[in-house]
């Protein structure tokens, strides 16, 4: 599993679709902070609300661009079969991939701690930024991060044509994410209905973090999201066998 790890790590930054992925997640994410309408220096208030209702946005982009060659080349050049002579397991290869793709969006994260720390540094004393808010943000944008990792490396699996993964990718990343609140909207949904379907949707539990109340009930929707969609890969590749 760490030789497909550090495989896939290498190959990600030996193109440039590694370094202008992360490149303009973070260009895009400063300007939004600190430079166009309605940025933290412009509203007056210490706080990351715009970086952290933009940023699952930007990811359901990256996270498809980082994940589409994980299966996709594998299949349209054929090594494939060379990994499945390999003594490693069907879910070793996918949990090394998916490692490799949540080390980078990691690593993607890591410099917008910048953000924060600018923030803090600019705001007054006794109007600080809300540290618990931030920190459940931060913790609400990983986990969901992660579980998109999941749904890219399943959509990589569908089609050998990169570009075909990517769209697959971005479309089930959207409806993970905000499709079901859309749908809770429609007025055929009465009584609670509405609010136990926005549930089944990654945005109302990366929500829920995101106001700084660490809740086991939203942990456990994201590591089992994740641990489906793996599952889901898992199959697909199996499947590919026949």
């Amino acid at each position: 599993m760490w030789s497909i790890f550090k495989k896939e790590w290498s190959q990600f930054f030996s193109s440039l679709t590694g370094y202008v992925s992360i490149g303009v997640f973070l260009l895009v994410m400063g300007l939004n902070v600190f430079v166009f309408e309605g940025n933290v220096l412009e509203s007056g208030y210490a706080t990351l609300d715009v970086f952290f209702s933009l940023s699952p946005w930007i990811m359901i982009l990256m996270v498809p661009a980082i994940t589409m060659r994980s299966f996709s080349e594998e299949y349209q050049t054929g090594t494939i079969e060379m990994l499945a002579t390999k003594p490693l397991s069907d879910t070793q290869i996918i949990l090394g991939k998916y490692f490799a793709a949540g080390a980078l969006l990691l690593f993607a994260l890591l410099p917008t701690l910048i953000y924060f720390l600018a923030v803090s540094a600019l705001s007054l004393e006794g109007a600080g930024i809300d540290t618990g808010a931030t920190w459940g943000s931060y913790i609400g944008l990983v986990l969901l991060g992660l579980m998109f990792c999941a749904v890219g490396l399943w959509s990589s699996t569908f089609s050998s044509n990169q570009i075909v993964a990517f769209l697959i990718g971005v479309f089930l990343c959207y409806l993970v994410y905000d499709a079901f609140f859309r749908i809770s909207t429609l007025s055929i949904f009465t009584g609670k209905a509405d609010y136990w379907i926005q549930l089944l949707g990654a945005g109302a539990h990366y929500d829920a973090l995101s106001r700084g109340v660490i809740d086991s009930r939203d942990l456990v929707y994201f590591l089992t999201g994740s641990a489906l969609f793996l599952l889901l890969t898992r199959m697909s590749v199996e499947g590919k066998k026949w």
